[in-house]
């Protein structure tokens, strides 16, 4: 099989196998933080930036530690730079921004345990992709991660000055979106590579 092009795995990670849409990844930040625009774009862009960071930081010490036959300490050291990069990012936004980073309240920290952050490192070190593939990887994951906050945030405040039924508002209704938006997204799964 040939190797993938930047361009496929940049479009496989954002639309096709989208890590929330696709993988059902990451979900509690996107059910969490998807309710208002505002909150939706730079919760992206955090996760976005750590993908970037864990992406980075995974390809060299996957080379480390298969470089000294010591892949057992993969996942644990995949967690603690996830770990690292959130706080990073927390720090900045709490300088910078603090309106944003009260904003986004419990949903920042929970980065480091958001999965689809995780799976950017475990997946690219099992496709053994090179350095440029595998930044490539992350932030296609990320722009799709992003994509799917702002759509659902979009559809969550068009929403707002809907009349609905009791019976579906509020969680039931988020899930249905979800759902709605999951099967849309399935309609990418052609353009993957052979995924």
């Amino acid at each position: 099989m040939a190797p993938e092009s930047l361009g496929q795995i940049f479009l496989g990670a954002t639309l096709a196998n989208n890590f929330v849409l696709a993988m059902f990844l990451g979900l509690c930040p996107f059910l969490g933080v998807s309710g208002k625009l505002n909150t939706a774009a730079p919760m992206g862009a955090a996760t976005t930036f750590v993908m970037l960071v864990a992406s980075l930081c995974a390809y060299g010490l996957n080379w480390l530690v298969v470089h000294f036959d010591m892949e057992f300490l993969r996942l644990i050291s995949y967690i603690v730079i996830i770990a690292s990069a959130v706080q990073l990012v927390e720090m900045v936004l709490k300088k910078y921004s603090p309106t944003l980073f009260r904003a986004l309240g419990i949903y920042l920290p929970l980065i480091t345990t958001n999965c689809a952050v995780l799976g950017v490192a475990l997946f690219q070190t099992a496709r053994e992709y090179s350095f440029l593939q595998a930044l490539t990887f992350a932030l296609g994951g990320g722009v799709g991660f992003t994509l799917a906050l702002v759509l659902m945030a979009g559809v969550r405040e068009r929403l707002q000055l809907s009349r609905i039924p009791n019976v579906v508002q509020g969680t039931a209704l988020t899930l249905m979106l979800a759902g709605s938006l999951s099967l849309i997204f399935m309609g990418f799964a052609g353009m993957g590579a052979g995924e």
